[in-house]
């Protein structure tokens, strides 16, 4: 055994012996197993390299898949990668403006698309590179992409049951919209960030009104108040009044609503339905008109008058400079803080509009289910009389799906009461393309056919070529589908639906009928609702079945003074680099011992670990430099099978941490046993018996310390699996320890 661990041939050769020995396909495992344990990887978006974030997912993850293995499971652990369309062709956008100050309507969409895919290779190609160096034992054979053949065609047969069931609708609502990626945007990319900006209370009529975006309130014709609220009394829900407003006068109208805050501001406000959420439902409940006030670019319309096309931030000051010479600007609050939206994706600032778009109702009835039938016995289930958004409570209230830590169960619920009607479709090209295709002779504004018999819009799983109904030319929608809608799909799509899957249940034999429901769904906390919720949706109508019994959520990653890691503080660690440096084993044990609700790392952690992996090696050295040349079995004395049995003690505990997922807990008790009690007592205490004479007691002695060094390689090997298989096998040479017996 080498006197120094060379930890970058180790962990490479080591990694390449697994993958030959095909281990992590569950159908190549030995021996017969008991149960099952799987788990698809939440997959990175082909958008760069993998961040501490992705490195503390894939060390939980691979600790309960190591386990799960050793403890005589099928163990399937599915890779894969996102597409991530707005935040991918963001930045191929962006280095093409870059290099050649293009844009992608220079190129036109099919070498666009052509050049993203490229992109998307490249970075798939690195990310898969780096999952492997951290010792992930995924099964390769199965990868997955969000955006690949099978899983395409997954998609499509997602969009049409739910369209064939009523769920996907394409209408007017209120969406996210980014002026600067001109597209819409998902409430869950929506990031919300704090602002100081000016606050301004205005004349309107009587009233006082509070607003920090004056540049909306060209068509506020509507002045809304608290039905209880005393101060506001003598003013009839439906009353008309005339005011002086921004343009001259208008004619306002009072609205009762129960939705004001009769504590903030004065109580009362105007709305503007058409570039706010709460406006456009107050709006929607009351039936009034509502007006666009600002183009999709971003710019004042006609209705603003001699502000019409100016950008919103140069006509800000020049509207309030008009209003004080009015009379209407009553006074400035210069400390106000408010909330302003932001795309995550992009960072383009959110401006709500009024569109035509495709959204998924998550309140409709469900009342004859296509997708989701399940023949328990003779007896047919079906979800009736139910919408999503009561599915998914159900999935935790009564299915049994736990959600780990607990306190985000309340999260869950209180995020599934507040949710709205999904968008799902962006004005991007990189994505699915919405499966709907219009006949040249169908007006898709006005909903009508040009021509009698006309097939009109055609939803279909495979290409249309012609119009079903006149033989006549078809157009595919020039849209993208949300990219959550078939990261949505991720926990029954990459097991073989809808492929395996028929007369309402999985195929016998299939991955689908062997591994679904996941056992665990584990991810970080920050993305509970983008994500989790929208598997749980789907799963719950197209298999009328729970996505997986477990969610447990990593805390997220932070340096060492608590803050989050990111580019722009400069914080960031880079977990190749600290793999190639420390080694893998280090970087993984310094993201699960000691971590909390969140994980603080920094490099000296890591480092620290480092010491840790070389201490492992240079006890076991001293073990196999002291194997006798023939090995004869010995009886252990009281002291020693003490050790033994404090040892099983110990190892029940970590596999109980581990159960529970406590991972800090378990790696930190592994830790602490190796170093302190193993390698400072107990091999100390033995040492005596080799220098001595006596063989005998040198055999004694030996055979204790194999026992207990075996041992506790295989309770570290879920955490350090790359030190320890290597030492394992000088000991045993061509037995792989990823499976041997916990």
């Amino acid at each position: 055994m080498e006197s120094r661990y060379d930890i970058k041939e180790v962990e490479e050769r080591i990694y390449k012996l697994w993958e030959k020995s095909g281990y992590f396909n569950p159908d190549r495992l030995p021996g017969k197993r008991k149960g099952t344990f799987s788990m698809v990887l939440p997959p990175p978006n082909v958008t760069g390299n993998l961040h501490m974030g992705h490195a503390a997912m894939l060390a939980v993850e691979d600790v309960m898949a190591r386990y799960a293995r050793m403890t005589g499971k099928k163990v399937l652990w599915i890779p894969g990668t996102d597409h991530a369309a707005i935040a991918t062709q963001s930045v191929v956008e962006k280095e093409l403006y870059k290099k050649e100050k293009k844009t992608r309507h220079d190129l036109g969409r099919e070498a666009f698309l052509k050049l993203v895919d490229k992109f998307a290779k490249e970075s798939h190609d690195y990310i898969v590179n780096q999952i492997k160096r951290m010792g992930a034992s995924l099964d390769w054979s199965r990868e997955a992409f969000t955006l690949d053949e099978k899983r395409s065609l997954a998609v499509r047969t997602a969009f049409k049951n739910m369209y064939d069931e009523g769920l996907i609708y394409r209408g007017n609502r209120i969406v996210n919209w980014d002026p600067k990626l001109q597209t819409t945007v998902s409430d869950d990319e929506v990031e919300w960030q704090e602002e100081k900006a000016d606050f301004y209370y205005l004349k309107y009529g009587p009233f006082s009104i509070g607003t920090a975006r004056p540049e909306t309130k060209f068509g506020d014709k509507y002045v809304v108040m608290h039905p209880l609220d005393k101060r506001y009394k003598k003013y009839k829900h439906g009353e008309k009044m005339t005011v002086d407003w921004i343009n001259g006068k208008i004619e306002a109208t009072i609205i009762k609503d129960k939705s004001v805050d009769m504590k903030f501001g004065t109580g009362v406000m105007t709305i503007t339905p058409w570039h706010d959420n709460t406006d456009f439902e107050i709006a929607e409940r009351h039936n009034l008109d509502k007006e666009q006030i600002i183009d999709k670019y971003g710019k004042l319309l006609p209705i603003a008058g001699e502000f019409s096309g100016i950008k919103i931030k140069e006509a800000r000051p020049k509207i309030i400079e008009k209003l004080e010479k009015l009379g209407l600007l009553l006074k400035i609050d210069k400390n106000y803080t408010h909330r302003i939206a932001k795309n995550s994706r992009g960072g383009g600032t959110i401006e709500p509009q009024i569109m035509k778009q495709w959204f998924v109702d998550v309140n409709k009835k469900i009342t004859n289910p296509v997708a989701a039938k399940t023949k328990v016995g003779k007896q047919e289930s079906r979800i009736e009389n139910k919408s999503l958004k009561e599915m998914m409570v159900e999935a935790v209230k009564k299915d049994g799906i736990k959600i780990l830590p607990k306190r985000f169960e309340k999260i869950y619920f209180h995020w599934i009461n507040n949710l709205r009607d999904w968008c799902i479709s962006r004005q991007i090209w990189y994505g699915h393309r919405i499966p709907v295709w219009y006949c040249k002779s169908w007006n898709v504004e006005l909903g009508a056919w040009n021509k009698e018999g006309c097939g009109g819009l055609i939803v279909s799983i495979n290409d249309v070529i012609k119009c079903p109904g006149c033989g006549g030319g078809v157009e595919q929608d020039p849209d993208t589908l949300d990219t959550w809608f078939s990261s949505g799909l991720w926990s029954f799509l990459t097991l073989g639906w809808p492929f395996d899957f028929a007369q309402g249940k999985p195929k016998k034999g299939s991955d689908l009928a062997a591994y679904h429901p996941l056992s665990v769904m584990e991810t970080g906390y920050d993305i509970i609702f983008f994500w989790v919720a929208r598997m749980i949706l789907m799963s719950k109508y197209h298999l009328n079945q729970i996505p997986f019994k477990t969610v447990y959520l990593h805390g997220l990653v932070r340096d060492e003074r608590g803050q989050k890691m990111s580019k722009s503080l400069g914080n960031g660690i880079d977990p190749l680099e600290m793999a190639d440096k420390y080694g893998a084993d280090a970087a993984r044990l310094s993201l699960l011992v000691g971590a909390g609700n969140d994980i603080k790392l920094s490099e000296d952690k890591i480092r620290g670990y480092r010491n840790f992996a070389t201490k492992i090696w240079n006890a076991s050295r001293f073990v196999l430099t002291n194997q006798p040349e023939k090995i004869k079995k010995t009886k252990h004395s009281a002291e020693r099978l003490k050790y033994l049995k404090n040892l099983s003690k110990l190892k029940k505990e970590v596999a109980n941490h581990i159960e529970k997922y406590e991972f800090h807990l378990a790696g930190e008790k592994a830790y602490h046993y190796f170093w302190h009690t193993f390698a400072d007592k107990i091999i100390e205490g033995e040492k005596k018996y080799f220098y001595g004479d006596n063989n005998a007691e040198k055999m004694a002695a030996y055979n204790i310390l194999h026992e207990i060094l075996i041992e506790s390689l295989k309770m570290l090997h879920p955490f350090m699996p790359f030190v320890t298989e290597e030492i394992f096998q000088k000991f045993y040479p061509g037995r792989i320890l990823m499976i041997e017996k916990w």
